[in-house]
């Protein structure tokens, strides 16, 4: 979750040439899509003549981007939204939404557990809120009482408008796109299908606009997003010279045409699935200068048996074969995955499994869940049958086990002189920039802030689990 943020100097030019303009405020939860759609829709509300501002308590409008990932995160929203239960009380005309994968999943009920709530609008129609937000003013100035100016705005029949218009770019040096939304498999665990829809590829043309726009107001590294981002442009129409199956553009004809963009420094994928590497997305990963070799590629489990119950649509043997694809082609490639201990069935033999692919593969990063149940999913109909103790106990010695692979991983680079590019000065260490190699390892050095934003090299001299630390080399 993020809120509040810092204003690029855009924004502040905008907000000071409008003081008595109506505020907006967007509270993001969630994930980097959710952070790519709260900027589009500050950039709609700019449209419309608003500012933004860094506190609730300021805001004529106040928006929370929501999550359905796990219950914990709804209920934070909750709890952020009664909080604003005095200022609503002192300022009645504060308009409350909840808009993204939250208000989709739950539609009129928000308003059953908040009062507070005026807008609820779900995942693909989030570019109508200022619209809607004027609708539900005029309703109220002509006497209509609280209940009655309730709006709602959901389902999947929309295709969100992408147009960027005169809207400045905000996102800074690290700028997201969102290059397709939805997924089409099943995954009995996963909330995203019934929340975000079917799979809808954006066109490749109107991608590479949007990229232009960012990169020519400050971006220098681009992450593509996706549910399962290297699906993207399976619905789209065949094209001659595309990547993809039966000619449809692909992924790596994407990556291969913003590798060309000037001042674009480097391109990053989030998330894929390991169904959907190709050849072709290898081959774009070896040969384009620009493209990260870190890939976030879950396998979950390492239990063929789990996997099933899961419905992931492979085996980790299937797996196995894919990254020897990616290896093949890019040595060098590092992986991540997620992981979800104490699955409904997951036998002892199953979590052995589990830490041998671990093990294995080797991932630079690891995230780890304790399953549990979410309404609304297949596996919630599975039995739960895993003791807590037991699922416990298994997330504690998987965290461990991914912590020493980690670190095995990271101290092989002790003594290297690696490549990175600058991202940013640490927030916590002055003096300290943090840096992201081409393979995507976290790198800390001691420099000045000037040289945020440039391609430097680190002699690598120490390393946690999760990161490398080094010094500048000249030249």
């Amino acid at each position: 979750m993020s809120s509040p943020r810092f204003q690029s100097r855009a924004e502040r030019a905008l907000d000071e040439c409008a003081p008595s303009a109506p505020r907006v405020h967007v509270v993001t939860f969630g994930c980097q899509m959710n952070k790519y759609d709260s900027l589009a829709v500050e950039g709609r509300f700019r449209r419309r003549g608003y500012v933004t501002t860094e506190t609730l308590s300021e805001a004529d409008v106040v928006l929370f981007n929501t999550c359905s990932v796990r219950e914990h995160a709804e209920e934070r929203v909750f709890s952020w939204v009664g909080e604003l239960k005095t200022l609503k009380a002192r300022r009645p005309e504060l308009v409350v939404g909840v808009m993204g994968c939250m208000a989709e999943r739950m539609g009129e009920d928000v308003f059953g557990r908040s009062a507070l709530v005026d807008l609820v609008v779900g995942t693909r129609s989030f570019q109508h809120l200022p619209e809607l937000v004027d609708e539900l003013r005029a309703k109220r100035e002509s006497g209509l009482g609280r209940k009655a100016t309730r709006l709602t705005r959901l389902g999947f029949d929309e295709t969100p408008d992408s147009d960027r218009g005169p809207e400045p770019y905000t996102g800074g040096r690290l700028g997201y796109l969102t290059v397709m939304r939805g997924c089409d498999l099943n995954c009995t665990f996963c909330i995203v299908p019934t929340v975000r829809g079917r799979v809808l590829s954006r066109p490749a043309a109107e991608l590479l606009d949007e990229a232009r726009w960012m990169i020519d107001q400050g971006a220098q590294v681009i992450t593509l997003l996706g549910q399962t981002v290297n699906s993207y442009g399976e619905d789209l129409a065949p094209d001659q010279g595309g990547r993809g199956r039966q000619g449809r553009p692909a992924l790596a004809d994407l990556i291969e045409r913003l590798n060309e963009l000037p001042g674009l420094e480097r391109i990053r994928l989030v998330t894929l699935h390991p169904a959907y590497v190709t050849r072709a997305l290898a081959e774009a990963l070896r040969d384009c200068r620009k493209a990260d070799r870190f890939l976030p590629l879950p396998i979950q489990s390492g239990g063929d048996d789990v996997l099933r119950r899961m419905k992931r649509g492979y085996t980790v043997e299937l797996y196995r074969q894919r990254v020897e694809l990616l290896r093949e082609h890019c040595p060098d490639i590092e992986l991540g995955s997620d992981w979800i201990v104490g699955f409904p069935g997951e036998s002892e033999a199953d979590f052995e499994a589990s830490t041998r692919a671990v093990r294995e593969q080797r991932f630079a990063v690891n995230y780890v869940f304790q399953y549990s149940a979410r309404p609304g999913t297949r596996a919630a109909e599975l039995v739960d049958d895993v003791p807590e103790s037991v699922k416990n106990d298994r997330n504690r010695r998987f965290l461990e086990l991914c912590e020493q692979v980690q670190l095995e991983r990271l101290r092989e680079k002790l003594g290297a002189t690696l490549d990175v590019y600058v991202e940013q000065c640490s927030e916590k260490r002055e003096g300290v920039l943090q840096a992201r190699t081409h393979t995507g390892l976290p790198v800390s050095f001691e420099g000045a802030p000037e040289l945020v934003g440039r391609n430097l090299r680190v002699r690598i001299e120490h390393c946690t689990a999760f990161g490398l630390s080094g010094l500048r080399v000249e030249g």
